[in-house]
């Protein structure tokens, strides 16, 4: 009995062959299937669509071996080729054909080659550009760095002087022998005299200004004393001065130092060092520091230039 129940399980049985959907379509149906194969038909494909299925139909044709009714192959196999094998007598000789590369401009077959030669050559020229730009902007920042550093070197100068030139009055207030105001400009230290000649030169400048604002008034006639002679009378009624001050406009200032022109003559950073030394030897006194030590060991300055002090 219970095998009969295994035989009769309908339950679990497969109908292979069974019908998967209706057997015959409606009208309807027909018309729905019909105009939608009109549509497809009648819809353009679209350029990227075409390749693709031009892609599909090579590499299918490519993927597919020739068949032995193919002449070509018939001709093959006359000199003892069979499918599957090499072409040629060696082992790892080809199997698969050559791949075709599909050309889609209408430029000639050399122009592709002529193009990647004039590719590289203007590669090459944007690389010597660049490396050109870079190599300017590299000096371009190297002068820009002198010409700062000179800079800081001509101000260092002048701050230099300025301490030379103040310590030596302090030393000779302090010794009871300060310098006098109308010391010539030419008996100044040769280090810091740059200062006492400018000085010197405004001063000329100025005077030779208020003269000549005052020229036109010293000409006017003016009253002569009352023991002048006659003939200072007549000077004065003709409108000439007796004793003119404005005689400085007649001379120039004179600049005769050659010690001095030598040594502006130097470098800046050379005239700097020799300025720093003698602020150390003489004075024990450190510009970059801005004290002045106890004694000549300058103990605590870590050098002579503004580098060592960073």
């Amino acid at each position: 009995m219970a095998q009969s129940d295994e035989d009769d399980d309908y339950m679990n049985m497969v109908f292979e062959d069974a019908p998967k959907g209706p057997k015959y379509e409606t009208s309807l149906q027909r018309a729905a299937r019909k105009r939608k194969e009109g549509e497809a038909r009648a819809r353009q494909k679209t350029k990227a669509e075409r390749e693709a299925d031009a892609e599909a139909a090579r590499e299918a044709a490519l993927a597919t071996a020739l068949p032995e009714t193919n002449k070509g192959f018939k001709m093959m196999a006359k000199f003892g080729f069979k499918q599957g094998d090499t072409l040629g007598k060696s082992e790892d000789a080809r199997k698969e054909p050559i791949r075709v590369d599909m050309k889609g401009d209408k430029s000639g077959i050399g122009l592709e080659s002529e193009k990647k030669r004039k590719f590289r050559e203007q590669w090459a020229q944007a690389e010597r550009e660049a490396k050109r730009s870079k190599e300017e902007e590299g000096d371009y920042v190297e002068i820009r760095r002198l010409e700062a550093k000179e800079k800081k070197a001509e101000r260092d100068l002048d701050s230099a002087q300025r301490t030379a030139e103040r310590l030596t009055e302090k030393e000779a207030e302090d010794k009871g022998t300060p310098q006098p105001a109308d010391k010539p400009w030419k008996d100044v230290n040769l280090l810091w005299r740059t200062r006492a000649r400018r000085r010197a030169v405004i001063m000329h400048e100025k005077q030779q200004r208020r003269e000549l604002n005052n020229s036109l008034a010293s000409r006017l006639p003016t009253l002569a004393a009352e023991d002048d002679d006659e003939e200072d009378d007549s000077k004065v009624a003709q409108g000439r001065d007796l004793a003119p001050f404005y005689t400085s406009l007649e001379d120039d200032f004179v600049d005769e130092d050659p010690d001095l022109a030598e040594f502006e003559a130097l470098p800046v950073p050379e005239r700097l060092q020799k300025l720093l030394t003698y602020l150390r030897e003489k004075f024990h006194y450190c510009l970059y520091c801005g004290y002045q030590y106890p004694d000549a060991e300058l103990e605590g300055c870590p050098g002579l230039t503004d580098e060592e002090h960073d």
